[in-house]
């Protein structure tokens, strides 16, 4: 408990930070989020308005401390502020509906291309040589080379373009309305097939050899001699003694992925115009849209530091040795 508490109050602290960094950033800056929607709109904002578009954004003549508690409150309120790229839609809401997507489909697609990797490196470490270790593993390394928007483009060209068995982008087709329905949850899948494809293709092999290679230096310590001694079954000895204890460094790694998954692979969902937070992230960017960009930081910046937390409380689950140290 001491050391969960420790790890709790590092990342509450680095949490304040981002919050802090979030609200200071922006005002270094020149100009504000009014003056620049002021600009957009050519001058047809009345002059009059642009106090109430300034309170709006939490650009006031108020102190900066003032500005700062207020800005606190509004956050712990989940305000996140306007986005005038959607305007009048708040940032929260806009988030909330890219987040949908994209939890969906990077997150499906990292926790599947983690947990297939994971299994695969287990296989070829403990059977060296075979086919899984000589052939599959430099295939899907090979793979892991190419940047993953190359494979989603080639992707779309191949199953998208040429064959037509795939949808060409979006997450559902136009003539479709969101429903609890199968029809609908059938044409979702179907549009998520590809970039989910180019995603795993992309980090399989990364786990995979990662994985391998923890596992050939975990076959060769005096704990799985002493498992093989006492006779168990090699099953038991692969999965319970040896994966185990090589998984540690994949967790490490995996929770780091499983943070910047609402980033969204921003490349891929700008291939197939996929409606995730890298999508967002990317209009918000052409449209100088300060508040959406805000609320995407702070919200990658928040949902990492999550995983990490729990990432070191699956590792004193995982490692006895952890708990001893801690």
């Amino acid at each position: 408990m001491p050391y969960v508490l420790r790890r709790l109050g590092f990342y509450l602290l680095a949490a304040w930070a981002s919050l802090t960094l979030n609200f200071v950033i922006p005002r270094l800056a020149p100009g504000d989020p009014a003056s620049a929607m002021f600009a957009r709109f050519e001058g047809r904002v009345a002059p009059e308005a642009m106090d109430a578009l300034r309170a709006a954004f939490g650009f006031t003549n108020a102190p900066v401390h003032v500005q700062y508690f207020t800005y606190l409150r509004h956050l712990l309120a989940g305000d996140l502020g306007i986005s005038y790229a959607y305007y009048p839609s708040r940032v929260s809401e806009v988030i909330g509906t890219g987040l949908v997507w994209t939890v969906g489909l990077a997150g499906c697609a990292v926790i599947f291309s983690f947990a297939l990797g994971s299994f695969l490196g287990v296989l070829a470490a403990w059977n060296r040589g075979g086919w899984l270790d000589s052939a599959v593993a430099p295939a899907l390394a090979f793979l892991g080379a190419f940047p993953y928007f190359w494979l989603a483009m080639l992707a779309l060209y191949l199953f998208g373009f040429g064959l037509g068995w795939f949808p060409l982008r979006h997450a559902y087709s136009h003539d479709m309305e969101p429903a609890l329905s199968f029809a609908f949850a059938a044409d979702v899948a179907r549009h998520a097939v590809l970039p989910a494809a180019s995603i795993v293709v992309a980090t399989l092999g990364g786990w995979m050899l990662s994985m391998r290679n923890t596992m050939v230096a975990t076959l060769g310590t005096d704990t799985l001699r002493l498992a093989h001694a006492k006779g168990l079954p090699s099953r038991q000895v692969m999965l319970r003694y040896a994966a185990r204890n090589a998984l540690l460094p994949n967790v490490t790694g995996f929770g780091m992925a499983l943070g910047f998954v609402l980033s969204g692979s921003l490349l891929t969902e700008i291939v197939f115009s996929y409606p995730g937070t890298g999508y967002l992230l990317i209009l918000a960017v052409r449209n100088q849209d300060y508040p959406l960009m805000q609320g995407l930081f702070l919200v990658i910046t928040l949902a990492v530091l999550a995983a990490n937390f729990a990432v070191d409380l699956l590792c004193l689950w995982l490692d006895p040795r952890t708990r001893a140290h801690a």
